[in-house]
């Protein structure tokens, strides 16, 4: 049975990156936990949605960053999300590229700086600079 049929209007997968290099099982052993923890998934997680829930919402936003993150903010008012231990595959060429500890710095920054009300253009600027 599907978590929707369980009765969950949203949830996301744990996250898992294409290297095999152990740092990168760290990492999103990490990400998994702080999703779990703080009910915020990542757009890596593979977030779903029920049509309900996400016309409760009202969709997603149309900012240039985080839009993951602000609904799943939102997502949070109407109930706990379903975090599935199931693993979706996601790229670590930008940890790769960019070095794991820079992109780290640069996410937690960026959160960060959003959660303080930083536009998200401005964190989009930021975050495709290096790209």
């Amino acid at each position: 049975m599907s978590a929707v049929e369980q009765g969950w209007s949203w949830g996301r997968f744990d996250v898992q990156f294409d290297s095999p290099q152990a740092i990168f099982k760290l990492i999103a052993g990490m990400m998994n936990a702080r999703s779990r923890l703080t009910g915020i998934a990542t757009g890596d997680q593979a977030i779903f949605i029920t049509r309900q829930a996400f016309q409760a919402v009202g969709g997603f936003p149309e900012i240039a960053l985080m839009e993951d993150i602000a609904i799943s903010a939102a997502l949070k008012k109407l109930g706990k999300p379903c975090c599935l231990k199931a693993k979706v595959v996601t790229a670590a060429r930008r940890w790769q590229q960019h070095g794991i500890l820079r992109t780290i710095l640069l996410m937690w920054c960026l959160r960060l700086r959003y959660f303080f009300g930083a536009h998200p253009d401005a964190l989009a600027a930021r975050y495709y600079r290096r790209q």
